[in-house]
């Protein structure tokens, strides 16, 4: 899990491109119980065909991926993410993800409880490897061949942030050769990436959109904003994970006092990240048409108005939206979470951009956030 640590510390060392800003979520549709009824229609011929030639591949990669990556927990409670490593059962994460134990539960794709255990964790580097030897025998993830990766590569971010297993969120390398220092941890030729990463993501791949290929880990994110995240490149640690394979740790290091004040997930992001990071989240499944856990980010009385069916086909014919902006205020228990986009529709034939300015409620029920409510108007340009 991020550590409230590790996200409050990035801002003191490390300056954002303000070109980043333009670098945002993607999505497909504004929903239709807007009260302004926005109805987005399809892109242009050769975005929509340009989409639906690699839609199938994307699919197939994250259906593929996703299923080598596992959540973590220790007995504290607290949350990370790992993927396959190697056919031992070996499972990377970073380091303070497991800092201070040497059993962790391991969750898998397939629902499946095990028991791993801490056989190397880094010191200086936020790296660790878990043995699960339940895994051993399965086809692992691949590596990236490549040293490095390139500004505006598309890639795949996959973890559990906020313990929501199986979250995959998509980018772009927004940035190479990041360094900064958080004590005890030093991090160097980080990947700044765009895909809007959270606590619970730490630990998880950064993969190749088209490939799968894992390009880093997960590993740390802006605290002013979860748009921007930092990964460790493979290419940095491969000796260090292939020594501790070979060779597990006959001790483990003390724990680090630093990153082992471990706290539950909601005290580490405020209300409204967490709300911001719903919505986000909710745009990233409509972008990849995963319209079931879309759905399911919606709350009873808005599930109660639009049933499955209507919900989806309301998406069928949409066409691109880029969020400009996203802020959020809290008003007792339940967030208020603005957004303004800016929308590719096709009326009568003619394709048109116009700008919506969109406000949901996001609240708690029976413990789980959901979108409770949503409203929007339309911007003029």
């Amino acid at each position: 899990m991020s550590k409230s640590w590790i996200i409050s510390s990035i801002v003191s060392v490390l300056i954002v491109a303000a070109s980043i800003g333009s670098i945002l979520y993607i999505n497909r549709a504004v929903p239709q119980q807007l009260s302004s009824k926005v109805l987005l229609a399809d892109a242009t011929a050769s975005k929509a065909s340009a989409t639906a030639s690699g839609s199938q591949k994307l699919k197939d990669v994250i259906f593929t991926t996703q299923k080598k990556v596992v959540m973590l927990e220790t007995e504290a409670g607290s949350l990370g993410s790992g993927f396959l490593y190697n056919k031992q059962g070996d499972v990377i994460t970073n380091a303070h993800v497991v800092s201070g134990v040497k059993q962790v539960k391991v969750k898998t794709a397939d629902a499946r409880i095990l028991t791993g255990t801490v056989i190397g964790i880094g010191t200086k580097t936020d790296i660790a490897l878990v043995r699960v030897p339940e895994l051993a025998g399965t086809e692992p993830l691949q590596l990236s061949s490549q040293k490095t990766a390139e500004v505006g590569d598309e890639v795949l971010a996959l973890g559990s942030p906020l313990g929501l297993q199986n979250t995959i969120t998509t980018g772009i390398i927004s940035g190479v050769g990041r360094d900064f220092t958080i004590d005890p941890y030093v991090y160097r030729n980080l990947y700044q990436i765009s895909a809007p990463i959270a606590p619970g993501n730490s630990g998880g791949p950064l993969v190749q959109a088209d490939t799968g290929e894992v390009l880093g880990i997960n590993s740390a994110m802006a605290s002013e904003s979860n748009t921007i995240g930092f990964s460790i490149p493979v290419s940095e640690i491969q000796d260090t994970v292939q020594q501790w394979s070979a060779k597990p740790m006959s001790e483990l290091p003390e724990a680090i006092e630093s990153a082992d004040e471990d706290i539950e997930p909601s005290e580490e992001m405020s209300e409204e990240e967490y709300g911001e990071y719903i919505v986000s989240y909710f745009y990233e499944n409509l972008n990849m048409q995963d319209y079931v856990t879309a759905y399911s980010l919606l709350g009873s009385n808005w599930q109660g108005h639009t049933d499955y069916a209507e919900f989806r086909q309301g998406y069928m014919n949409t066409g691109y939206v880029s969020i400009d902006s996203i802020t959020s205020t809290t008003s007792g228990d339940q967030v208020s979470v603005t957004v303004q986009i800016t929308a590719d529709e096709r009326k009568d034939n003619t394709n048109v951009t116009s700008m919506y300015k969109l406000t949901y409620v996001v609240g708690y029920e029976n413990d789980i956030l959901k979108i409770i409510s949503g409203k929007g108007e339309k911007v003029q340009n």
